[in-house]
């Protein structure tokens, strides 16, 4: 039976990426290794490393002003990360909280210095991003603190529409779920990270962007292993990388490009998750969005059928036809399916169209 993934992360990878990963497994470009036993000081792995690099900042179009840094321990390290190094002093950290990962990387930066909730949109259950306008944001000048969002909420269903509104250079921002899926405006933010594992490759590997600037202007004496300035330093090769999750970093980003670079990304997440989206409008009730319409996701449509035992039904039926990770999250229940690089436009039109006739088949009984 064919499967199609919809999972919400670990996602979905290209079966191409997969097969010449696969293809290279023993012994990558015969050098008799494999990525998984090579040296992190080889010049194999070298080349792999500094591609990866160069990929990103090609695809991302990430300006010279800004460092690229391949990290561990997923967003959730940087939570952490972020307020050790840059929230000391007088600083404050601005955290606006529209999910479950936004309000963990706020209660993180309150242990470590002063944070403040800048907005919040938990009394609707977070079903929509917060109303702001410029004027809702702090004046913030170099030193002073920073302005923290999550532009795409994986549980919830939302994402941030647009940036402009955004203050200038002191903004950052956990872009895990839809890093490598629309245009970043870098004269906007000041960090951005994301765990690889949505779209951009495999769970193991964090991408972290930082401008300069900010390098300059950290706190120092921290633990080496949390100080960017030591892991730019180093071209993040501080200590030994995720090798092979780097060396799957750069299958997909070579992907990305051989698909037709980030305009098709663009292009492939409104098509998917209209495809979706037109369906849940068009049923009639019978699917139920969890999002606002002025906020919903491109990554993750979320939504739920109008009781619970009818939504297990549904996604009993779905696992059945080989329609995988579709359960949403345990929070709220209900169903989630999340349109990563990987996912692929007919995947999507197979589940619209088994939504369609499950629909159907419902209302005829």
């Amino acid at each position: 039976m064919e499967l199609f993934n919809f999972n919400p992360g670990p996602s979905a990878l290209p079966k191409k990426v997969l097969l010449r990963a696969q293809e290279e497994l023993v012994n990558y470009q015969n050098s008799g290794l494999s990525v998984l036993e090579m040296s992190h000081r080889s010049s194999h792995y070298e080349e792999i490393h500094h591609k990866a690099i160069d990929s990103l900042r090609r695809l991302l179009d990430i300006p010279e002003s800004h460092e690229i840094l391949l990290l561990q321990g997923g967003a959730s390290l940087q939570f952490s990360m972020v307020p050790l190094n840059f929230l000391y002093g007088n600083r404050t950290g601005y955290y606006v909280t529209t999910g479950s990962w936004a309000k963990k990387a706020f209660n993180e930066a309150k242990k470590i210095g002063h944070a403040v909730e800048l907005a919040s949109s938990e009394s609707e259950h977070f079903s929509s991003i917060p109303a702001m306008l410029e004027d809702s944001f702090p004046e913030l000048k170099n030193g002073e603190g920073y302005v923290h969002i999550t532009s795409n909420n994986t549980i919830y269903g939302t994402q941030w529409q647009a940036f402009e509104q955004l203050p200038s250079k002191v903004v950052i921002a956990d872009m895990s779920s839809e890093i490598g899926t629309r245009k970043i405006p870098w004269d906007k933010f000041a960090l951005v990270y994301a765990g690889a594992q949505k779209n951009l490759g495999p769970a193991g590997v964090t991408v972290v962007i930082i401008d300069k600037e900010w390098l300059h202007d950290q706190k120092v004496d921290i633990p080496s292993m949390m100080d960017y300035n030591v892991h730019a330093e180093k071209n993040s090769l501080h200590n030994t990388p995720p090798t092979f999750n780097i060396y799957l970093l750069s299958l997909m980003l070579e992907w990305i490009e051989t698909q037709g670079g980030m305009p098709e990304m663009v292009k492939r997440a409104k098509h998917k998750s209209s495809t979706l989206y037109r369906t849940i409008d068009g049923s009639d009730g019978f699917y139920i969005g969890h999002s606002a319409l002025n906020s919903r996701s491109k990554m993750n449509v979320t939504f739920r059928l109008p009781t619970s035992a009818l939504s297990e039904q549904f996604l009993k039926k779905a696992t059945d036809c080989g329609f995988v990770g579709l359960p949403g999250h345990r929070s709220i229940g209900g169903c989630r399916v999340s349109l990563y690089n990987g996912v692929t436009v007919e995947s999507c039109e197979k589940l619209s169209t088994f939504m369609k006739n499950f629909k159907r088949a419902q209302k005829g009984s």
